[in-house]
């Protein structure tokens, strides 16, 4: 008699997204809903009232939630709150950033670009001194963490900057929202998205915009796409809990129940600390192996991390990819213009055991190469 196979274990992903997911989160989604349901409609209900309570924007804030990929929610936060007569300076230090420009550029957005390096921060300062020569620009958009590199930019200081000169602010928090603390009643911002998956460890597939409720209400007519009509996909929510348009209905199961664990660990605190111990066992682990990071730990954000490419010439990316990927891990190449890179991700349902296996994989692969560091200088 043939044995039946074993289940093959999925990797582990060490990626900005999609994650690895827990076994609740993924038996969430064993269900069909319909879009029309009570139970599903009170399922919507009680997911956007937790991502307006996770930034303290109870009675000034709502949740507009827009099926897709976190792009397409920063593409349509873009095209509804920056008016036809507006002018938005996005804060460019990696290709997130990039990625505004080329939305703004698709929708003939009026744009300009303040540019940092990717090892930079964005600088507050810089801000500040762009907005006070330029009084057609009429919002400021930034992306929280870059995960091209995984710096962290200061949003509360570019906030402070923003509203100071008068301007609106628009952040795209997609891969540190949940781990990161963010609140509306520190940073006044128009409009925050961010998505199902990433730190919130749900299925991807939703986004969402948290607006300030007077700010959205003055986007209406502003959109160019009836798909991404914040205005219209809130008003719809707000009449009778429906979306107008067939809802990612597994993906918001996996979400409820990802909400119920982020809760479970301690929300923000708990959920971030999870991951800054990943960071620090990862980034240690590698530093020991001869591996330097691209950034300095102060700059350095708990999502993922960048790896400089080691110069022993006998080290090959693909086969070191393979080769994890073989033990069950999977990595990210890099995504910079300034040096050869690789990047390792720290959130997910992950832990310090996985990230030591990890560890344990590059040690094997670099073995099986024959590279005796993984220093990026000879």
């Amino acid at each position: 008699m043939t044995q039946p196979e074993k289940p093959v274990q999925d990797p582990w992903l060490l990626t900005p997204g999609p994650l690895t997911t827990s076994r609740t989160v993924k038996e969430a989604m064993l269900h069909d809903y319909g879009s029309r349901d009570l139970r599903f409609i009170e399922i919507n209900r009680r997911v956007r009232e937790r991502l307006v309570e996770i930034i303290d924007g109870q009675g000034t804030h709502v949740c507009v939630p827009l099926q897709g990929s976190g792009t397409f929610v920063v593409e349509a936060m873009l095209s509804n709150f920056v008016p036809r007569s507006g002018k938005v300076l996005i804060l460019v230090n990696g290709a997130y950033g990039t990625r505004m420009q080329s939305i703004c550029a698709y929708h003939g957005i009026d744009s300009e670009v303040l540019q940092w390096p990717e090892d930079e921060p964005v600088d507050p300062n810089k801000v500040a001194e762009r907005l006070a020569g330029a009084p057609g620009i009429t919002h400021v958009a930034v992306v929280h963490c870059e995960t091209t590199t995984g710096i962290l930019n200061p949003i509360e200081d570019v906030g402070e900057a923003v509203a100071a000169a008068g301007r609106s602010l628009l952040i795209d928090s997609m891969s540190a929202f949940g781990a990161l603390s963010i609140s509306a009643r520190n940073i006044q911002f128009d409009a925050l998205v961010a998505s199902s998956n990433k730190c919130l460890e749900g299925a991807p597939g939703m986004g969402f915009c948290l607006a300030s409720e007077p700010a959205l209400t003055a986007t209406q007519g502003n959109s160019d796409s009836l798909c991404l009509d914040l205005y219209q996909q809130w008003q719809g929510l707000e009449a009778n809990g429906q979306w107008r348009f067939t809802p990612p209905t597994h993906c918001i199961l996996a979400f409820d129940q990802a909400l119920k664990e982020f809760d479970a660990e301690g929300a923000v605190a708990g959920r971030g600390g999870r991951y800054r111990e990943n960071c620090e066992a990862l980034v240690s682990g590698m530093r020991a192996m001869g591996f330097e990071t691209l950034l300095p730990d102060a700059l350095q954000a708990p999502i993922i991390v960048t790896f400089k490419m080691p110069v022993d010439s006998r080290f090959d990316f693909q086969r070191f990819y393979d080769g994890l990927s073989e033990c069950g891990y999977v990595i990210y190449p890099g995504k910079l213009t300034i040096a050869e890179s690789f990047r390792m991700g720290c959130i997910g349902r992950l832990g310090v055991t996985e990230m030591r296996g990890a560890l344990e994989a590059v040690r094997v692969v670099m073995d099986e190469m024959g590279v005796a560091s993984g220093s990026p200088v000879a």
